[in-house]
């Protein structure tokens, strides 16, 4: 197994490899502004309910962290989608 000496002397090596990359800090600048738009989709199904009613239907959870998540489904959906089920 290498010693520390070795292991520092290979990280140094990985580090001073290759070239210098330059910051430009108007690409910088222009990556970290916000954007003006937001986009939202609305959708009649929420894939994370759906995706934990499968899994439920073929196996049984060992803990309980999507309880509070599909308690909170189920009274955003309107009552008459409730009932329906």
């Amino acid at each position: 197994m290498d010693g520390p000496e070795e292991l520092e002397r290979k990280l140094r090596d990985m580090l001073t490899e290759g070239e210098i990359q330059t910051d430009d800090g108007k690409e910088r600048e222009r990556m970290n502004l916000a954007s003006k738009y937001e986009v939202r989709i609305q959708t009649q199904l929420d894939p994370i309910v759906e995706h934990t009613l499968k899994y439920r239907s073929m196996a049984k959870e060992l803990d309980g962290r999507y309880d509070e998540y599909m308690g909170r489904a189920q009274r955003s959906k309107p009552a008459d989608e409730r009932e329906s089920k």
